[in-house]
């Protein structure tokens, strides 16, 4: 069974397939490397992948030239995380140690689509915090607009609750 090796930290600049595959060219032809480019202007986005054949082998690979320098940066090699359905390595670049501490979101069709739309959401305002829960008015502050309406109605709401 083959391993993905992530390699982060590579130069965001023109870098060919077979440079960072030289870099490896001790370990064999059993070792292959992805680079992942920009599509508009060709340069590396600052990471690639390392296909190895067993996970004896990514191991030993990792302690060998995690921290090597490549093209006078030090480049970083972990485990990638497995792909998920939908998408084209973009999203594999995150390392396996931050997989344990956060779960990641479901991804629909669209792919990561769902995470951007969600935080453009955060972004928006909040009218939807304050309709969802009333007890914890220390933690959300209602809209400065409509502050003194709310306080109104909180009030009406209490004295009908005590007749």
């Amino acid at each position: 069974m083959s391993v993905r090796l992530y390699i982060g930290n590579l130069p965001k600049e023109e870098i060919d397939r077979q440079e960072l595959q030289a870099v490896f060219a001790a370990e064999g032809d059993a070792v292959t490397t992805k680079l992942i480019k920009d599509r508009k202007t060709g340069k590396c986005r600052g990471f690639g992948f390392l296909t190895v054949n067993n996970d004896e082998q990514a191991d030993q690979i990792i302690e060998k030239y995690n921290g090597q320098l490549f093209k006078e940066t030090p480049i970083k090699l972990e485990k990638a995380l497995p792909r998920t359905k939908g998408e084209e390595g973009e999203e594999q670049a995150a390392p396996t140690s931050s997989a344990g501490s956060t779960p990641s979101p479901k991804v629909n069709k669209e792919g990561s689509r769902r995470e951007k739309g969600s935080k453009k959401s955060r972004r928006g305002g909040g009218g939807r915090e304050t309709s969802t829960s009333t007890s914890d008015s220390d933690a959300i502050r209602p809209d400065p607009r409509w502050a003194s309406e709310l306080e109104k109605l909180k009030q009406m709401l209490a004295a009908q609750t005590t007749n």
